[in-house]
């Protein structure tokens, strides 16, 4: 039987790449948007059913319960993540309440899976291989709040019938990337002969492209693994590394000017997983 499955943040970086992995596996879709969908998503299946809501984090535990009939598993991968303000802005807080209203109405609407998106840097970040099993000690109102809904849906769902998966995310870049990240920062300067300028670029980090990181999220979503899993490469990769081998593409690399900014205090030293198997 083809599982229905309702995601949220279809219209988000990830999203879209976690949406279509599911369409290309026939997967019966119900979607969570806001007005105006249509721009970032273009045309769906037929069979694809739309749900406009303003805020999904407003929403109470009864919305949810009446929103998740007929669902058999909820991807959700909504969450505040505005570039340069989603690592501590108080809009955390609002996610992960509306996070747990939507977890309550899902336990009245028997939903056989919930699979949330969390992040790598829910983890106590040092110089080791971040495994499932790693310490949780973020540092971040952002990390703090993801860590702390995958705390309470664990605790939530584990005395239920209801599965509960979560997925933490490394460093995503590719099509659809917010024009202030990075990958799209050195693409656009590059292609242009601009100059870019750089930190150290010492930064260690697990790089992966997001529609493998959206296909792998679809199938770990659509399996049967429970608990907490990490979604990356496993592949250590500096950001001078990763700079480099765009600006090779153009021949430019005489523009990668490193060291002419200051690292701030979210660049940390070395982030790299244990990808789910």
């Amino acid at each position: 039987m083809t599982p229905r499955v309702l995601i949220t943040g279809a219209t988000g970086f990830v999203g879209r790449q976690i949406l279509a992995a599911c369409v290309a596996r026939d997967v019966n879709l119900r979607l969570l948007v806001r007005p105006g969908w249509q721009e970032k998503l273009g045309d769906l299946p037929e069979t694809c059913e739309i749900v406009e809501v303003e805020d999904l984090f407003a929403q109470s535990a009864d919305w949810w319960a009446e929103t998740l009939t007929g669902i058999d598993t909820l991807i959700h991968s909504a969450w505040y993540t505005e570039p340069g303000k989603y690592l501590t802005s108080p809009k955390n807080t609002d996610c992960l309440i509306g996070t747990l209203q939507m977890a309550r109405g899902a336990l009245q609407a028997d939903l056989r899976r919930f699979v949330g998106v969390g992040t790598c840097i829910e983890y106590q970040l040092g110089p080791e291989i971040l495994t499932p099993e790693t310490v949780l000690a973020p540092s971040t109102p952002y990390g703090q709040a993801k860590a702390a809904a995958f705390h309470a849906l664990s605790g939530l769902f584990s005395e239920t019938k209801t599965e509960f998966l979560w997925c933490r995310l490394f460093q995503p870049y590719g099509e659809g990337e917010h024009e202030q990240r990075l990958h799209p920062y050195l693409h656009s300067h590059l292609s242009g002969g601009k100059p870019v300028t750089l930190g150290s670029g010492r930064e260690v980090r697990d790089f992966i492209d997001v529609k493998v990181a959206g296909e792998t999220i679809s199938a770990a979503a659509l399996g049967a693994d429970v608990g907490a899993i990490n979604i990356c490469t496993g592949i250590p990769k500096s950001v001078r590394a990763f700079a480099t081998e765009i600006a090779e593409i153009y021949g430019r690399t005489d523009l990668l000017k490193f060291g002419t900014l200051e690292s701030n205090a979210s660049d940390w030293d070395y982030i790299v997983g244990q990808p789910w198997a």
